[in-house]
C-alpha cells in the first residue's frame, strides 16, 4: 500500500475518480499536502475537484467516517465547512488498492495575513459554533488530547531518531509539561475540535469565512483551537486571542483558566511535530521537506526550545496562573515550524 501511495499517478487518480462514479477529462494537478496525497481534478462538466488519498496505516475507515460525520453535522448547523461529497452509492469513503480516497469541492479563498479585530469577532463566534456542533457528537475512533499524546510522541522519538546526548534533557522537558498539563486540566470539557486549527485552515472568499480540512479533528479542549488560530505571545497576540475568546463567549461558555493549557499545548505540538517527521520518514517526500531533521544542531535546538517552554510554564506556576511569565511577552523566534504547516 505504502509503494502504490507513494508513487500515485495521474492514470491511478484518474482510475479512481472513474470509480467513484465521475466523469474526468484527463486534467489532474498534485496539490501540496505532504500528510496525504491530494489532487485538483477538471470533470467533463467543466467542474473542478479535489480528490485526497488518505495515508495509508494512519486512520481507520471508522475514524475517516466520524471526520465526514462530524462536517455533515457542521453542515446541516448552517456552519461553512469544506465537506466530501458523495459517491454515487451515497457513501462518502471510497477504497483503491486498500487505500481510502474521498472527493471534495475546490473551495477559493485565501488564508488571512493578519486579523482585523472585526474579522477576529467573526471567527471567535465561528469557532464557538463549531464547539457546540463538537460537543453534541462523539468520536470514539479519533484520539484524545491530553498527555498521554506527548508521551507517545516521545516514545517514538527515542525509538527512532533521538539521540543519546540529547535523551535525558529531552525526556525530562517532556515529562515536566506532561504533569503539568495533567494537573492543569483537571476538570476542563473535552469534546469535538478541529485539532490543525491554523490559520492555513482558514479561507476568507466570496462566501465569507470558512473552515477546511479536519483531517486531524480529535477529541480535545476548546483552547487548542483557538490557540493555534492565533499563537503569538506579545501583546498584540494576547490582546486578539482575549477579543476572540470575548467574541466566542456569544454563543459557548468559556472560562478565563482554559487559557492557562495555551503554552502547555504548544509544547506539545513541538514533540509532536518532530514525531510526525520521524513516523513519515521513509515517505520520499520527508527527506526531502526536512533535510535539517535529525542533525545535531535540529535536536539541540529542540531540546533547548523545550526546556525554555518548561521554564516559562514554571514562572506560571509561580505565580499561581498559569500565564507567561515577564520573558514570554516578546514575540518568539518560532523556529519550530509546526504552527503554520498545513499537514
Amino acid at each position: 500500500m505504502s509503494e502504490f501511495f507513494f508513487a500515485l499517478t495521474p492514470e491511478a487518480v484518474l482510475a479512481a475518480v472513474e470509480a467513484g462514479g465521475y466523469a474526468p477529462t484527463g486534467h489532474v494537478t498534485p496539490l501540496m499536502c505532504l500528510e496525504n496525497r491530494v489532487f485538483d481534478v477538471r470533470l467533463e462538466s467543466e467542474r473542478h475537484v479535489v480528490v485526497k488519498f488518505y495515508r495509508p496505516g494512519r486512520w481507520s475507515r471508522a475514524a475517516i467516517l466520524e471526520e465526514h460525520g462530524f462536517l455533515a453535522d457542521l453542515r446541516a448547523a448552517e456552519i461553512p465547512v469544506c465537506a466530501p461529497l458523495a459517491f454515487p452509492d451515497g457513501e462518502t469513503l471510497h477504497t483503491v488498492e486498500d487505500i481510502h480516497c474521498a472527493v471534495w469541492p475546490r473551495t477559493g479563498g485565501r488564508a488571512p495575513d493578519e486579523f482585523s479585530d472585526e474579522q477576529i469577532d467573526v471567527v471567535g463566534r465561528l469557532l464557538a459554533r463549531i464547539h457546540n456542533v463538537g460537543a453534541a457528537g462523539a468520536a470514539p475512533h479519533r484520539p484524545q488530547l491530553d498527555a498521554r499524546v506527548v508521551r507517545d510522541a516521545l516514545a517514538v522519538l527515542e525509538e527512532r531518531c533521538l539521540p543519546p546526548e540529547c535523551q535525558r534533557r529531552y525526556r525530562a522537558a517532556v515529562e515536566d509539561v506532561a504533569r503539568l498539563y495533567e494537573d492543569w486540566s483537571a476538570g476542563v470539557p473535552l469534546h469535538r475540535i478541529h485539532g490543525d486549527c491554523h490559520v492555513g485552515n482558514l479561507l476568507n472568499g466570496d462566501a465569507g469565512w470558512f473552515f477546511l480540512d479536519f483531517d486531524d479533528f480529535a477529541v480535545g479542549p476548546a483552547v487548542h483551537d483557538i490557540w493555534m488560530l492565533l499563537p503569538g505571545r506579545d501583546a498584540e497576540g494576547v490582546r486578539q486571542r482575549e477579543r476572540l475568546v470575548e467574541a466566542y463567549r456569544q454563543f459557548r461558555p468559556f472560562e478565563a483558566r482554559w487559557l492557562r493549557l495555551v503554552e502547555p499545548l504548544r509544547a506539545f505540538r513541538f514533540v509532536w511535530y518532530a514525531a510526525w517527521i520521524a513516523r513519515r520518514w521513509e515517505d520520499p517526500a520527508f527527506p526531502d521537506a526536512f533535510p535539517h531533521f535529525g542533525s545535531p544542531r535540529y535536536w539541540e535546538d529542540e531540546t533547548r526550545d523545550l526546556e525554555e517552554q518548561v521554564e516559562r510554564l514554571s514562572r506560571g506556576v509561580d505565580d499561581g496562573t498559569g500565564a507567561p511569565g515577564p520573558a514570554a511577552s516578546e514575540e518568539p523566534e518560532l523556529t519550530n515550524e509546526d504552527l503554520f504547516w498545513d499537514l
